[in-house]
Order: structure tokens, then sequence, then C-alpha cells
């Protein structure tokens, strides 16, 4: 049995904090497998003014992105910073090379990620540094001056979950270095929208904003709503009210003429999700009311971005679910044409010099039109999709991932392809419609998933048919209304794959895959009347601007969990803070409030219950408070059913919430969780975490763990899927490993062998593809202690010494030469097969630290070496496919020359992944076909050689002879006919080359027939006859010619006495 898991703090430096990512984890890095084929939400795009190939685009939720080819390829720009989230993107007009990025989401949103403030580049994205307003969490909004580049205007719509914060418009007059605040107050009142006369850049216009967002309600306006003017550069402000009506105002979007900028427009939110478009004609002085026009679907708090056309006067773009066009200044829309293009839009780019292009972003990425949204292009490269949920299968050989989106639906697709192209979009699938939300599968049968649309719209799916069947639980006569949360938890019961559980505010139970139901509890929840909860500062009067519309259900059931040690144990956690578990089947329910675990908020909202899966009384709860405006990461576990509770935070960040807890099957002390910015392990039962590496900064709101591979897969919320290969040597991590020895190798997962397709058609640099695991055995392995060459020692020697003051002295020609003539340190991995034979070598640099490698199923290669040519640690140009089996690995390490061992062997398998039609060779028969192939290819490689000897003597005694007092004669012949037969030898063993110079086929030569052979190693099937009888005929050839090259080397010692006794210049490389 494996060691326990109790010194984590030796294992980790204790002066590394969680979110740093520590040395000893590095080898293991998360896999992003897409997909891109839905993409994601897209918040702004900026567009190179010089360079219109070259965007920026901020995703929502998945940090920065640049193409410089209009999105052919992108590179992800941000990923290291400490925001992910994206409101606006702005470049420099004076300096392109600056790029300005407000994170935070810049609407009103249910599932909005927060920023921390306001980004520069000074390099077209290469580096960034943090400007401020770090409490602003959502800007909408930043210009910069068009003449000075030291003075920037930033409109921040400031915390949606709470009130305070860097809210309203900020100038700076120094780059950035400074703010100040000109308009909005720092309690409700942000800004959401904000333009600048391009005549003239003092005169502004800023839209305002009151809006609070609670778990439990949305209220979408206030008096601090309104529409602004600055005449001195945004120093000062003036409220615009003629002819706008004096409700409460929601949310504003602006726009001015390019073509007559006096003529200014907005659209304005009313009376809740009522609105209208207005048009001034006096630099905003008075307005006039044009339509009613609103954008609307989820409400106008996610879109009213407004645009004026550049080309034509009087048309307006009003982002919504369908874009509602003007042509008359906002008197009349029409909705945009955007067939087989995804709803929600957000924002829109426009072309100079092309009246029918239009670029759009929208909640499934960006289309682009060139004919003015007759047709559009989708981005499909892009893997940005937000996923709420994940969930894996157990089909063989590869599990598939399943899980459900931010309205892009419900997906599965593959972990890994046979594919050398990766994992591309064609092999994922669509399950489901609408917002997708939590997915589950059948253990045992893969065919059988369930997919769910937003507020509990359960469906289960044969993927053999691809037929959803709606199983949602229904309300029985006299109930009232079943309150499905937006992303309702189902469970399938680990005891019996028929057995579902579900929830509303009550929890559900089914053991007929949801064909009928039974609710095995009554109201789990507080049944809270929503709009009777403080919001904006007190409880707010039925006439204020509330949109119940924006919600989720309130009083729901969130999370579910089932012990797999006893069936009869069942949990249920609440958006309303409390948690219920019942120990008979649902019979009873002990009811807990969560303000009873030490500093938990009265009613955090519960993200995740899980059931230890080795002890029935104990219980993991990961809480959220974020839409009370508090950002604290809540983890707590009890090993008494909820009597008692310990917080498991540790040495977790600040403003990280805590979306999901998975527990290792295996060892009970290694844990993962998924959070704000990114996943976090333990190996002590959460004393300690550490942060995975290999992800960008994005949360991940779901784990899931497949445990036949022993693979973590997360659900990232802007960047979709990510996978952890074989976590399994974690287990293995202890004390004895990881500090005391000077090395180990973990154990190893079997490998699959077979031969990749080559099925990518060549479709173009666009085509999005994820990468596979890496091909063959991958090795883990971890060395204890850091090599130090002689320069290095030397060097650190004089450091210190100049530190102190001392003088540094010549440490000699002897100690350099020997500096120079040191070899790098390796460490070496030798494969045996079962029988003990070593099949295979290579090494890797010797540095501290986990690290990862592989062996890529090959054997030693056969090609001749030539002197010179590097070797590459035995991997250059690997031979033929090693045999399915059984195999070790062992370490050892050379230093100064000197090999020692340091750890194995460590056994593993090799086994086939496919079972062919057509049944191959055995591997006896196809070793001596290897064998076969190296002896001919030896005498191949040696003729080649002499051949080429021969031609350099022959070249050069023909130089010796043109350069003698030699009366040409029978020498001159003698030569000159050992080069023709040269040249014949060298035609029968690779051909005519002049031939070759126009495409013209010859008699086939010894090579040809040799390579026709050795195609018999390529494939794992093994070579055929016809390989057989190639090679066989160019053993015959290759043993015909070799004597004959050999009589012809035996001429050159004769010639070459001659050459001398006549006197020819020597010929250097004869030894004569």
């Amino acid at each position: 049995m494996r060691a326990l898991f109790s010194c984590l703090f030796l294992l980790f430096a204790a002066s590394l904090s969680a979110q740093d990512t520590p040395e000893t984890l590095g080898g293991f890095q998360l896999r992003n497998v897409g997909p891109a084929f839905v993409s994601g939400r897209i918040a702004d795009i900026a567009v190179h003014p010089k360079h219109e190939n070259t965007w920026y685009v901020g995703v929502a939720s998945g940090g920065v992105w640049k193409t410089q080819n209009a999105g052919i390829t992108w590179d992800p720009i941000f990923d290291n910073q400490s925001s992910y989230a994206i409101g606006c993107i702005t470049i420099d007009p004076n300096n392109p090379a600056t790029v300005w990025v407000g994170t935070g989401e810049n609407v009103g949103g249910r599932h909005i990620a927060y920023g921390d403030g306001v980004y520069r580049s000074n390099d077209a994205g290469k580096s960034w540094k943090k400007m401020g307003l770090p409490n602003s969490e959502h800007v909408s909004k930043i210009i910069v001056h068009p003449s000075n580049s030291d003075i920037i205007w930033v409109a921040s719509q400031g915390p949606l979950w709470s009130s305070g914060g860097d809210r309203g418009v900020f100038k700076s007059t120094d780059g950035g270095e400074t703010w100040n605040r000109t308009l909005g107050n720092t309690e409700w009142t942000g800004a959401t929208d904000l333009i600048m006369d391009p005549r003239d850049p003092d005169l502004l216009y800023a839209a305002t904003w009151d809006r609070h967002r609670t778990v439990a309600a949305y209220l979408g306006g206030g008096p601090g709503s309104g529409i602004h003017r600055s005449r001195d550069g945004g120093e000062t402000w003036e409220k615009l009210t003629s002819g706008i009506p004096k409700s409460n105002l929601g949310k504003i979007g602006l726009a001015i003429s390019p073509q007559q900028p006096d003529v200014v427009y907005a659209a304005i939110t009313l009376d809740r999700r009522k609105g209208g478009v207005f048009r001034s004609t006096n630099q905003g002085s008075s307005w006039t009311k044009m339509s009613d026009a609103v954008s609307g679907g989820t409400g106008p708090h996610y879109y009213q971005e407004l645009y004026a056309c550049p080309h034509n006067f009087d048309r307006l773009y009003l982002m919504d679910v369908r874009i509602q066009i003007s042509e008359d200044g906002g008197k009349t829309f029409r909705r945009m044409k955007e067939e087989r293009k995804h709803s929600d839009n957000h924002s829109i780019n426009f072309r100079a010099d092309d009246p029918n292009y239009l670029l759009i972003g929208t909640d499934a990425g960006i289309y682009e039109s060139f004919d003015l949204a007759e047709n559009w292009r989708f981005i499909d490269n892009m893997p940005i999709t937000q996923y709420y949920k994940v969930a894996v299968d157990d089909r063989e050989p590869f599990y598939h991932i399943f899980g459900g989106t931010q309205d892009n639906g419900s997906h599965g697709g593959p972990s890994r392809t046979d594919s050398r192209a990766g994992i591309r979009n064609g092999d994922w699938y669509k399950t489901l419609g609408a917002d997708g939300h939590q997915s589950a599968t059948e253990p045992g049968n893969p065919d059988i998933i369930y997919a769910e649309s937003q507020q509990g719209g359960l469906n289960r799916i044969d993927l053999k048919t691809g037929e959803p069947v709606s199983v949602q639980p229904q309300a029985r006569k006299g109930d009232p209304h079943e309150r499905f949360n937006w992303d309702a938890p189902i469970v399938v019961s680990s005891h019996d794959p028929k057995r579902l559980y579900f929830a509303s505010y009550r929890v559900w139970r089914s053991d007929s895959r949801g064909d009928d139901w039974e609710p095995i509890s009554g109201d789990l929840t507080r049944n809270e009347e929503r709009i009777a909860r403080p919001i904006m500062g007190g409880i707010q009067s039925w006439d204020n601007p509330w949109d119940i519309y924006a919600m989720s259900n309130y009083s729901t059931i969130t999370s579910l969990a089932e012990s797999e040690v006893d069936e009869n144990i069942v949990w249920a956690g609440t958006d309303d803070g409390i948690i219920q578990v019942t120990t008979d089947g649902g019979k009873n329910w002990n009811k807990m409030m969560v303000s009873k675990m030490p500093g938990v908020p009265e009613r955090a909202f519960i993200n995740d219950i899980k059931a230890d899966k080795y002890d029935a009384n104990t219980v993991y709860v990961s809480l959220d408070n974020h839409k009370e405006g508090d950002y604290t990461p809540y983890l707590f576990k009890s090993t008494n059913l909820g009597k008692s509770w310990t917080s498991l935070r540790a040495n977790l960040p600040d403003r990280n919430l805590i979306w999901r807890l998975v527990q290792d099957h295996e060892e009970k002390n290694l844990m993962f969780i998924g959070t704000e910015n990114g996943i976090y392990v333990t190996m002590n039962g959460g004393n300690d975490w550490k942060k995975l590496a290999g992800s960008p900064t994005i949360p991940f709101r779901d784990l899931a763990i497949q445990k036949r591979e022993n693979d973590l897969i997360g659900a990232s919320f802007g960047r979709s899927f990510w996978v952890l290969d074989n976590y399994a040597p974690m287990r293995e991590m202890t004390v004895g490993t990881m500090e005391d020895e000077e090395a180990a190798l973990f154990s190893v997962r079997d490998a699959w062998w077979y031969s990749p397709r080559n099925n990518d058609p060549g479709v173009g640099a666009n085509q999005y593809a994820a990468e596979n695991p890496t091909f063959g055995a991958v090795f883990t392995y971890n060395i204890n202690t850091e090599f130090e060459s002689m320069a290095s020692a030397r060097k650190k020697a004089e450091k210190e010494a100049m530190k102190s003051g001392k003088s540094l002295t010549f440490p000699g020609y002897e100690a350099l030469d020997k500096e120079a003539a040191e070899r790098k340190p390796k460490v070496w991995f030798t494969i045996k097969d079962a029988n003990g034979n070593v099949v295979r070598t290579f090494s890797e640099p010797l540095r501290k630290g986990l690290q990862r490698t592989s062996w890529d199923l090959r054997l030693a290669p056969t090609w001749p070496v030539r002197p010179g040519t590097r070797g590459g640690g035995g991997r250059r140009r690997g031979g033929a496919m090693a045999a399915p089996g059984q195999y070790t690995v062992s370490m050892s390490k050379e230093v100064g020359g000197k090999i020692t061992a340091l750890a194995g062997p460590v056994s593993f398998n090799v086994k086939p992944l496919h079972t062919p039609t057509i049944k191959g060779g055995d591997p006896a028969t196809f070793a001596a076909y290897r064998d076969q192939v190296k002896a001919i290819q030896d005498d191949m490689a040696k003729g080649e050689e002499m051949l080429s000897d021969l031609s350099k003597q022959v070249k050069a005694m023909e130089s010796a002879l043109s350069l003698a007092s030699i009366e040409p004669g029978a020498l001159h012949e003698q030569v000159y006919a050992l080069s023709k037969e040269v040249a014949d030898m060298e035609r029968k063993l690779n051909g005519s080359p002049s031939r070759d110079a126009v495409g013209e086929k010859a008699p086939p030569s010894v090579s040809d027939h040799f390579f026709a052979g050795y195609r018999g190693l390529s494939t794992t099937y093994g070579p055929t006859p016809n390989q057989k009888r190639s090679l066989g005929i160019a053993k015959d050839m290759i043993a015909e010619i070799m004597p004959m090259v050999k009589a012809l080397s035996g001429k050159l010692p004769e010639l070459q006495t001659q050459l001398q006794k006549a006197g020819a210049p020597y010929i250097l490389g004869t030894g004569e």
C-alpha cells in the first residue's frame, strides 16, 4: 500500500503560495481539447487602423485574442494576467502598438465575470501592465485622445453585485498612472457608454447606469441613470434632460453620426423592459423619441449597444438577440438577416472603404459578412466556449466528454483521437440546444446520456439515434410551480445506473432512467419572496425597474450528492443558504443552515456538495457568496453528517470562488477543486493546495474524473474543456519519493499501439484542431537534486566574492579548458522487453523537478550514422514499431562520463488499439524481417560509402592528371575507364540521375527495391509477401554489386602509384 499523504507541506516548499505553480508539479500540464465549433461570447473587437486584418478580440470570459490574418490563426495574448473577463478593447489612435483593455464583462447578466481594472500594452499585446481602477470590476469603454496618448477616459459600470468600487467616468492625463473620477458616484451609479465628437475631443457624451443584481433579483435602473455631456474634455458634466423621460432609466447605448456629428442617438431602457430610441440634432441639448425600439431576449441589460453606420447617415444598428437596423434615424427598425448565424449580438465593426462589410461579435463567437448580412462567415477556430458542467463516459478505447454551455447548447466529443491531425471540430457533436447545463452519463452504457437546458429542461438522449426524450419531472395536481435552478443538478446513482436524482425546490428520484419520477422530499429551500429581499441598499418599491426575466428561479436546489458508501444518504444544497441530508432514502431530512459554518454568510449559495467516497459520514461543501459582492473562497468538510464543519480553505488565495470538488477514487486525501482562476490539488485532504499548470487564468466551473484512465477533466467557463492526462503518479508522491530519494520513476499507464491516421485533408491553417495526448508510453519522473556545471559554480562564487568585496582570482586556463570540455549531464531511459532485451534508449537533460517524457514505441533506429551527425539523445529517426507486450523502463544518470542507476525498473504494457479486419504477421516474423532490413541497409551504406570515396578519388586523379606534365595516353584512359565504372555502379545502386532530372522512370535500382521492402516496417500489419520479395531482390542486387565495388576499389592503389611515378601531385586521403 502506498504511503499516507500526510506530509504535503514537506513535498511543496512552504514559501510557495497556492496561486504559484511549484516546480514539483510542473510535469503535470493541463491539455486543452477544445472544442471551437461553437466558439463563445465576444465582448468587443478592435481592428487595427492601418492593418484591417489585425484584430484584437475581447472574449467575455476568455481573455484577449489577436489575429493578424483576419481570423485564419489566433494567439491568446492575455493568458497570464490576473483577470480573464474582458469588457472592452481600445487601440491608441496615435500609436497602434499601444492597446488598452478594460476587464470585467460589460453586461448585467446572471453569469458574468468580474475584472480587476484597466491594462495597457505598449508592444501590441506581447506584454501587459496593470494601470489601475482595480475595483471597477466591469469596464464598458476606453477612449484615448486622438492627438495626445497621455489623455485617456474610462467608462466603468462598477461592481454589479454590490455598491461602491471604481464606478463612473474616469480621466487620466498621465498615460494612466493616475485617475480622477469626473462623473458617477461611489454607491450605485456607474457609466455604461462613452462617445466622442470626431471633430472635437473635448466634446464627450456619457451614459450612466444604476443597476444591482443579487442571487435573488435584478434591479436594472435608478435615478442615477442618464445622459451627460462634457465640453471640457470630461472635466465637468451636465445632465441632458430635455426630451428624456423622467422615469427610472436603465441601460443606455449612445452613438454619434459620423456624417453629421451634431446628431446624437441614444437607445434607452425605460420602465423595466420597455425602451426607446432617441435622437438629438443639437449635440444633445434636446431629444426626440423616434420609436419604442429596445433590445429584448434576456433583457436590455445584456445588449443595448448602439452603432451609427459610417457609410449611411441615420442608419443605426441596435445590438439585440437579432440585430435591429434603422435607416431613418430610429423611426423604424427591421431585423437584420441572420440566416445560419448565431443570435445574441454584442459588438459590430465596419470598414471605412467597404460599405458591405460587417464584423460582429456574438454569444457564439465572431461572424463576418462581405455582402451586408446576406451571407456570413463563421470564425470556428477559437476554443472559447463557456461550459457550465462536464461529464465523461466509459466508452472504449477513448472516452467522450460531455457538457452544457452558456447559450450554445450541450455537446459531446472525444478526449483523444487516433488521428495525426488531433481532435478536430468535426469530432464533436451537439446533443441538445438552448443554454446547455449539466450533462450526465450512464456507467457501462455510453450510448445513453442526459443533457439539460436552462431551468431543468432535462432530456435523455440515445446517441445511436440522436433522439432526445424529455424526462423533466412535472408538478403534480395542486402542486406549486416546479422551481428549477437555472443550472439544475442531476446525479446518476453509483448504486444503480438506471436510478437518477434531480432537483427543483425538492428532490426527485427515478428508477427508470427518468421515464417516471417520485419526489422524495418536500420544499428544502427557504421559499422566500425574492422581491421582499434587500436590493440596491434596501427593500425596493414594486414600481421600481425590476427585471425577473433576467433571473434564475430563486429558492432552488443547486447541488445534489449521493453517498457511494450508503445509498440511503443523499445530500442537497440550495441557493439560499441551506444544506439538507437524508440517511433513509428521503423519508426524513435534516436541515443545516450554512451560517452555522465558521465565517459563512447566512444565505451563501451552495456551489457543490460531494459525499466522501470512503466514509458515509464525511461530506465536502463549497459555497459561493459572490452575488452579494463577497469573493471569499468557502470550502468545508464535515465528518459527522454535518453536525460540525472544518474549513479547508488553507492557503487558497482571496477573490477566488470555489466551484467544484472531486475526490480521487483510490487515495482519499487526493482531491482537486475547480476555482475562479484555475484548478488546485491537495494531497493531504485539504491542508495545503497547489495550482495545476498548463491553463490560462480561467474559471473551472466543474471537474470530473475518468477512473479507467485516471484523467482529470475540467469544464472552463470561457476556454472550453481541459484534460490532465493520467494524474495517477500523484498518488505515489510521498515524502520518500520526493524529498529523501535522489530520483523517482512513477507508475506508467499502459500505452496504445497503433499507427496514427494521416487523415488531414489539408484544408488550411484556419481549421482548428486540439492536441492529442503524447503518443506512446509517458514516463513521469522526479529529480531531487540540481546539477551545477563548473562554469555556473565559478560564476556563482565570483558573484558572492564581488558582493562581499573580495577580489576575484583568475581560475587558470586548465580550469577554463575543463569548463569548456564539460558535457551537460543527462538522464538516460532504458526500455527493455519481457525477455530483458534492450529495445530503446534515449536521454533527457538532467534537471531538478517533476517532469514527463515519452517513448514513441519505436525501436532503435537502423539508419547508418555519419561522422559529425548529432545523435539527439537516441531520438533521431526512430526505427520500426515495437511489438505489443510487456516492457520495463529504468532511469540512470550520466555525469562527467560516469553512468549511475537512478530508479526503476517500472513495468508497463503496450496494447493494440484496434483489432484489424485482416490479421498481420506475428512479432517473431516482424523481428526477423527487421533484422534482414538492417543487414541490407548496412550493406547498402557500405556500398554507397565505398562508391562515394571511389568517386572522390577518381575526380582527384583527374585533377592531378590535368595539373601534371604527363603526355596524354594510357594513364588518362585508365582513369577515365575507372570513372565510368564507378558511375555505372552508382546507377545500379541509386538509379539514373539523367532520368530523374526529367522525371523519366528507370529500371528499379537497389534503392527502389529496398525502400519498397522497407515499407513493411512502417505499419502494425507487418511485411507483405510482395514487400518481402522486393527486399529479397534488393538483397540479391547488393550481393552482386558489392564484389564489383570492392574490385573497383582494389584498382586505386596501382593507379595512384602510377600517377606518383609520373610526377602527378600528391592526392590527399590515399595514405600513399
